[in-house]
């Protein structure tokens, strides 16, 4: 067989995958090398790029692309899945994993009849394309439902310059997804989600990306110039898109990951109390206690999770009950519990490891971990979540039984 007849075989095969096939084996490959380079990455400030070129080769970047436009059409469950085992090898490969999936669900569940939508879709599924999502503008900080820059008309061309502060990993992207108003006279409530290829934007440098923690996300500032043509606009208003696909997927994802920083952290003062009680002659250290406490707390991350995400995909096609207020308030409260609770696993598992969690230069060191998941509550922040959801969460009746309703 000629190189040429074998390499056209290894695309056939590629080709022919079906959904979900060998996932986990797919996951774990890129997981190894993600955990391998994860310390580089935090301590360098760098983009995961080894991870990202693993995933692309594995072809976990069309996972949730339909079949007939070269995907998997996979569950946002099995995505979310592989969320959590990045997260567990590297914060900032799940995350950006996370959000590279919360933006291709947009393009995937409301490009309708577009046809430039459905070739971007089969170019994310063929080429493996990596999209990032750009909602936070000037001032308006964690506010994703107001938009300053309008989408203004030039010709046949549009045409978008926005003051993007964060747009994570927005150097290392394909395609950027972007809100923006409608136009020039729309109020900023008014919104729509934008969709420009790397050749249809420049990005100018706003700010750098020197953070606490996910530092391989990569996630600076940039002024965004776009230029394209009005069919890269979805055809939903963003009102639909976030409250339907935005908001629920990535707060589930987001989540999968900060699961999965926590499972490690739990995984590593587990051996370590294991080792612990081996060269004590079975005696527990100390801080034994708060690793059953970490242990618990992560058990409730994961069922709050597992059940969101039920619940999500048993209304995921029916508009009215996602626009619910009830299903809105649950799936905003899912992110504020699930931050709160990863964040509280890892301090507890911090606590029970000790100065062995606590140092940078050991086998049990939690420091990144720390530093990691201290950015869930902070990433869309909590405490505007609360503000935001406090009048909708007063007129949702208080449950009277322990069913699900």
């Amino acid at each position: 067989m000629t190189a040429h007849n074998i390499q056209r075989q290894d695309q056939d095969e590629s080709a022919a995958l079906k959904p979900g096939d060998g996932l986990a084996a797919r996951v774990e490959s890129v997981a190894k090398i993600a955990a391998a380079d994860a310390a580089a990455v935090d301590r360098e400030a760098r983009f995961p790029a080894a991870a990202i070129k693993a995933a692309r080769e594995n072809r976990l970047l069309g996972l949730g692309v339909p079949h007939d436009l070269g995907g998997e059409a996979l569950a946002l469950t099995d995505i979310a899945d592989a969320c959590y085992r990045l997260g567990q090898a590297c914060a900032a490969t799940g995350m950006v994993f996370a959000m590279h999936h919360s933006a291709a669900a947009c393009v995937i569940r409301h490009a309708g009849g577009s046809a430039w939508h459905k070739n971007l879709m089969r170019r994310i599924a063929d080429d493996q394309l990596l999209l990032a999502s750009s909602t936070t503008e000037g001032q308006n900080g964690g506010n994703v439902r107001a938009s300053a820059a309008p989408i203004e008309q030039d010709g046949a061309d549009i045409v978008l310059t926005r003051a993007a502060t964060v747009i994570s990993y927005g150097a290392e992207a394909d395609v950027i997804v972007t809100t923006a108003r409608r136009a020039e006279d729309a109020p900023s409530s008014d919104q729509v989600l934008a969709t420009f290829a790397k050749s249809d934007y420049g990005l100018e440098p706003l700010s750098g990306w020197n953070a606490l923690g996910m530092r391989g996300t990569a996630s600076a500032g940039f002024t965004l110039k776009a230029r394209g043509k009005r069919e890269q606009l979805l055809p939903e208003p963003y009102e639909r898109i976030h409250a339907q696909t935005m908001q629920p997927v990535s707060h589930l994802l987001w989540a999968s990951v900060w699961a999965g920083i926590a499972a490690d952290a739990v995984a590593r003062v587990q051996g370590f109390i294991r080792k612990a009680a081996r060269q004590s002659g079975g005696t527990l250290p100390p801080g034994a206690a708060h690793f059953t406490k970490a242990l618990s707390t992560l058990q409730n991350l994961r069922a709050l999770i597992a059940s969101s995400l039920a619940r999500f995909e048993a209304v995921a096609d029916n508009r009215a009950a996602l626009a619910s207020l009830d299903f809105q308030t649950a799936i905003t409260l899912t992110k504020v519990e699930a931050s709160e609770l990863a964040v509280a696993t890892v301090l507890s598992a911090m606590r029970a490891a000790g100065l062995a969690g606590y140092r940078n230069d050991g086998e049990f060191t939690l420091g990144r971990h720390l530093r990691d998941i201290l950015s869930a509550p902070i990433m869309i922040n909590n405490d505007r979540i609360l503000a935001n959801v406090s009048t909708s969460a007063l007129m949702s009746g208080v449950p009277t039984s322990l069913r699900s309703e």
